[in-house]
């Protein structure tokens, strides 16, 4: 069946963690789809997770008392590709999307772009300080998160400053996922008038998608750092597909 998208989505990010591991570039390329790249910072693929709380979500024109909330996590690889008009463009690839909202669940993949499988989520939020703990309901992903406030990137990190990873992460606005058919995949564009990130100190972090070694080979897949934003008043537009097999296109 094909994706019938709603108009433009509205809403409020009331919190959104990325959370950013260096990968070896060689790694990720086997995880990607035919077209897709890494996106390199320095000799590093990014790879991670983001963390999002979204909150007043509806169509946009909508009163924002009509709209949903639900806790979400994406994991992510930042790449680039070459569009069909020959333009070079970046963004990220997406294989798989978490929501405790039942509303997204159903409308994801068909309403608007983005499969999503169901998940628990146990959040505290309190004065900076971010407590995570994620179960899919099929078992197969984990994820658990600690962090505080902190004015300053993780020493190692793969970026000189916190203003050069915001500008990497804000080019990577459009997030692409497998659809509902294969060789198709569907894209979501984030666009927000205020863009600002803070670090995060992560004192325990754990992916089992991440950690995965027939997936990250030991020592390919290693913490890099984590941002925050937080209360970003925000659309979610349409992009147009990517098509990974030429018999969907």
């Amino acid at each position: 069946m094909p994706l019938m998208p709603l108009p433009s989505i509205q809403g409020l990010i009331r919190r959104r963690l990325l959370v950013n591991f260096r990968v070896d570039p060689d790694v990720v390329q086997r995880l990607l789809p035919p077209g897709l790249a890494p996106k390199l910072q320095g000799d590093h693929a990014i790879a991670g997770i983001c963390l999002i709380r979204l909150e007043r979500i509806r169509p946009v024109h909508l009163p924002w008392q009509l709209g949903f909330s639900g806790e979400n996590a994406a994991h992510r690889i930042a790449v680039i590709w070459r569009d069909s008009d020959g333009a070079d463009r970046e963004g990220v690839y997406i294989p798989m999307r978490h929501t405790d909202s039942t509303l997204i669940l159903m409308l994801g993949g068909r309403l608007f772009p983005g499969v999503h499988q169901r998940a628990a989520f146990q959040v505290t939020d309190r004065e900076g300080d971010v407590d995570i703990s994620i179960r899919s309901a099929s078992g197969d992903m984990r994820v658990g998160l600690h962090g505080k406030p902190t004015d300053q990137l993780p020493a190692g990190s793969a970026f000189s400053s916190l203003a050069a990873a915001s500008e990497f992460f804000r080019g990577g606005s459009v997030g692409y996922s497998p659809g509902r058919s294969g060789g198709r995949l569907e894209g979501l564009k984030l666009v927000s008038p205020k863009w600002r990130v803070d670090p995060l100190a992560i004192s325990e972090v754990n992916s089992s998608w991440l950690s995965d070694p027939a997936r990250f080979p030991s020592g390919s897949c290693e913490f890099d750092c984590a941002l925050v934003m937080r209360d970003i008043a925000h659309r979610w537009v349409v992009a147009p597909n990517l098509y990974t097999d030429p018999q969907e296109s």
